[in-house]
C-alpha cells in the first residue's frame, strides 16, 4: 500500500512532491484531454511552486520516452508471448496500447520529472 512521504506515491497519484496533500493538476483524470496539461500554479497547502522555471516540463519528453517503452514493451509481452498472436497482430496492439494510454504517460512523464528536483518534506506536509 502506498503511502504518503514515499516518491511512487507522488508519482502515481499526482499530488504535490513535497506535502503528497494536494493533486497538482485541476482536473485529475488525464483522459479529459482538454485539461490535460492545466497544472496549477502552486500548492495551496505547502505553496510549491510546480513550474519551476518557463519550458520546465519539456524535460518529461525524455522521461516520457522512457515510459512509453516500458508501456509498448508490456504490450509486446503480452500479446505475443503470452497470448500469442502474430507479429502483426502484436505490431496493432502495442500501436493500440500507445494511443490508448498516451494521457497516463504524459501525465506519469510530468509526475516523474517534478519529483526528481523536488522532495518529500514532513514538516511541509503538517503545515495547515
Amino acid at each position: 500500500m502506498l503511502k504518503k512521504g514515499n516518491k511512487l506515491y507522488s508519482i502515481l497519484t499526482g499530488t504535490c512532491p513535497k506535502c503528497h496533500n494536494e493533486s497538482m493538476y485541476i482536473d485529475k483524470n488525464p483522459y479529459h484531454l482538454g485539461s490535460l496539461f492545466e497544472m496549477r500554479e502552486r500548492c495551496s497547502h505547502c505553496n510549491t511552486k510546480y513550474k519551476i522555471e518557463p519550458s520546465f516540463f519539456y524535460g518529461a519528453m525524455y522521461v516520457s520516452y522512457a515510459v512509453g517503452i516500458a508501456f509498448a514493451f508490456a504490450a509486446f509481452v503480452i500479446a505475443y508471448l503470452f497470448i500469442g498472436t502474430s507479429l502483426v497482430n502484436t505490431f496493432i496492439a502495442i500501436v493500440g496500447t500507445m494511443i490508448g494510454f498516451l494521457p497516463l504517460i504524459i501525465r506519469l512523464s510530468r509526475n516523474i520529472w517534478i519529483n526528481f528536483f523536488i522532495g518529500y518534506n514532513a514538516k511541509a506536509a503538517k503545515i495547515s
